[in-house]
């Protein structure tokens, strides 16, 4: 069933104003992952090393949110529930033949939850291999992984500590909807029109992929999956598609993390 929207043009931003906003997202990313980070981390173990750059980065995805919060009160005058809403496409879909609201469009969603699930599991390693081969100085250092927290010896010591749950669904939360999303697809893609033209949706996705500065190994292996995301948000729009998107991996982790902490693991 189709509905009308009431989902208007809005001002679009220059191509500066574009690239400070994603300056103002991914240089506090880098700062705290290549400057804070190694700092702090020397002498600290196997545990809190990465325990202790996931909380950093946390602190740099809830900058984002408090960024997208402060550009929306500037442009808006509030931060209404329903300003939020309208300005980050927080709608049904919206059908990109007739502008109007197709609620029957959410069905993409199945698709693209196996094409973004295939192009991270099958294509992102090679993707990751080519491109660490091509910029050795890309690669992931020693301790940087925050993966060595899940190794079978380590498996025991999280039986009851919630607080790693805690930790990893705050990160979860304002990495792919409050943080991330917020500022890539529901700041800035329903405003780059202006400088990219139809193009805007492949600029926000190689803008995100390249945000990634503070884990530049990933950066192309990560840049299907971004392209798709902000594709849906763009074409559909509603940046729910991108969030939800962009959530299955987050999904994935939690319910890893909370067999650990259940001893189920």
């Amino acid at each position: 069933m189709e509905y009308k929207n009431n989902i208007s043009p809005i001002p679009q931003y220059s191509l500066r104003e574009t690239l400070l906003i994603w300056a103002a997202a991914a240089i506090p990313m880098w700062i705290l992952g290549w400057g804070v980070y190694p700092f702090l981390s020397s002498g600290l173990g196997a545990v809190e090393a990465p325990l202790l750059r996931i909380k950093l980065l946390t602190g740099g995805l809830i900058w984002q949110f408090i960024l997208s919060m402060w550009i929306l009160y500037r442009e808006e005058g509030n931060l209404r529930f329903e300003t939020i809403r309208r300005r980050f496409w927080l709608n049904h879909p919206v059908s990109p033949k007739t502008g109007l609201t197709q609620k029957s469009l959410w069905w993409w969603l199945v698709p693209l939850i196996v094409l973004v699930a295939l192009l991270e599991i099958g294509l992102g390693e090679w993707l990751e291999y080519f491109w660490v081969t091509l910029f050795p100085f890309f690669a992931q250092p020693a301790g940087y992984d925050a993966t060595t927290l899940f190794t079978p010896e380590m498996q025991k010591q999280w039986i009851g500590q919630w607080s790693l749950l805690g930790l990893f669904a705050t990160l979860a939360l304002f990495n792919t909807f409050l943080g991330e999303e917020f500022l890539f697809r529901g700041v800035l893609l329903p405003k780059m029109n202006g400088a990219f033209g139809k193009w805007d949706w492949v600029a926000n996705g190689i803008l995100f992929s390249f945000y990634h500065l503070h884990q530049p190994w990933g950066i192309l292996a990560g840049l299907p999956a971004d392209l798709i995301f902000a594709w849906s948000g763009k074409n559909f729009r509603s940046n729910w598609f991108p969030i939800i998107l962009h959530s299955g991996q987050s999904i994935y982790f939690l319910f890893l993390i909370l067999g650990l902490v259940l001893g189920l693991a």
